[in-house]
């Protein structure tokens, strides 16, 4: 069987790791291109107000 002090080591690896890739996810997704593409274009040329 496998211990309270392994079961422990376990889900602290797992919890953290397991947030380490939310933090990852969401930079990757943040700064990905389809990302920038949305964005609202400036205007170029023209008169501004």
């Amino acid at each position: 069987m496998i211990s309270d002090n392994q079961l422990y080591t376990l889900a602290i690896f797992l919890g953290s790791s397991a947030m380490l890739l939310i933090v990852l996810y969401h930079f990757l997704e943040v700064n990905s291109e389809e990302h920038a593409a949305r964005q609202k274009p400036k205007a170029v040329g023209g008169k501004s107000k």
